[in-house]
């Protein structure tokens, strides 16, 4: 069992940033690959930004390529998700999930079914 837990959400205004983060605890963090996703109110659950394992390699949504970054500090079993230049349209509540490391496809990282362990997602408000 891995368990997430994710921080760092708010309100800020468009334009602004906001750094999201999610500590693992419960098996070795190195272990996983790490994903973000996001659920907007009378939407459906969309991805955001992964990670493989070592951290070397990240896929982004078109949406969010170029003003999000995901990171990883296996020291800190910790993936962060640096949000800039944000916009009311990223309003939505944000998930960290978790599954263990193997060779899938960008497609499979991109789906929530991939993902094993979930956090209990952190809300992101942006302002116009």
């Amino acid at each position: 069992q891995v368990q997430l837990v994710e921080s760092g959400g708010g309100l800020v205004q468009a334009g602004g940033s906001l750094r999201l983060s999610c500590a693992a605890s419960g098996r070795t963090f190195s272990n996983y690959e790490m994903g973000w996703f996001r659920q907007a109110p009378g939407k459906e659950r969309e991805f955001v930004a992964a990670n493989r394992w070592s951290g070397a390699v990240s896929y982004y949504a078109d949406s969010v390529k170029g003003r999000f970054t995901i990171s990883r500090d296996n020291a800190k079993n910790t993936v962060y998700l640096q949000m800039n230049s944000l916009k009311p349209e990223d309003t939505a509540v944000y998930y960290c999930a978790a599954v263990g490391s193997r060779w899938r496809s960008i497609a499979q990282f991109m789906s929530s079914e991939t993902y094993d362990y979930w956090g209990q997602g952190t809300q992101v408000t942006v302002s116009s």
